[in-house]
């Protein structure tokens, strides 16, 4: 489990195939922050743009480490197919606080940017949504764009989808890779676990009450 705050910003520094059909995937290399290894051991559990990640090994002195990328989270995912910046949060712990709100690491869809421009002193970002995701998505109701915890302020349905409007503070634009996006850039979504839940139950009733 994660929280969607960023610890560090890497960067996929290689990519290598770990085999030659189409059913292999990639292993990545990323570059890290001094000090970010420090307290990752192998086989932990490292976010990658919101992509849950098993650690596959370490080298202390770049800083960097390995993950293997299935050819199925490839095809489910964005960003983790060719080498740039990428957030990186490490595994919630139990004795951590809570900064963000409950991420599994495990990405829902992936979204366009339709819009990133400076408002005042912060930004406002807006993202189409695939539209089997937009019964997940309320007005400040939470939402994680490339690993990030974000709160939604405005929900459009439009054609392709649903358009979900966000306001970026300064700190999150320069602590995290969400400054790089441009408007088509495509990012990973994971929708509010607690509403994954609630639409399932609610399926459930009416399913119910439908065959009564």
């Amino acid at each position: 489990m994660f929280t969607g705050i960023i610890t560090g910003v890497g960067r996929i520094a290689a990519i290598h195939a770990i085999g030659s059909a189409s059913t292999y995937g990639n292993r990545l290399t990323i570059a890290c922050p001094v000090g970010y290894l420090d307290d990752v051991g192998l086989g932990d559990s490292i976010s990658l743009n919101g992509a849950c990640m098993t650690v596959t090994s370490l080298d202390l002195a770049k800083p960097a480490f390995t993950v293997d990328v299935s050819a199925e989270s490839l095809s489910k995912t964005s960003g983790l197919a060719q080498t740039g910046r990428v957030n990186l949060e490490k595994a919630l712990r139990a004795s951590d606080r809570l900064g963000g709100h409950l991420v599994s690491g495990h990405v829902d869809g992936v979204g366009l940017v339709s819009h990133f421009v400076q408002v005042g002193e912060s930004w406002e970002l807006r993202v189409i949504a695939p539209k089997d995701l937009a019964r997940f998505l309320a007005y400040k109701g939470s939402i994680t764009v490339n690993g990030v915890s974000l709160t939604v302020n405005q929900v459009n349905d439009v054609a392709t989808g649903c358009e979900i409007s966000i306001n970026l503070i300064p700190h999150t634009v320069n602590s995290t890779a969400l400054g790089e996006l441009t408007s088509g850039s495509v990012v990973n979504l994971e929708i509010d676990t607690i509403a994954r839940y609630v639409e399932r139950m609610l399926s459930l009733t009416n399913l119910h009450q439908t065959t009564l």
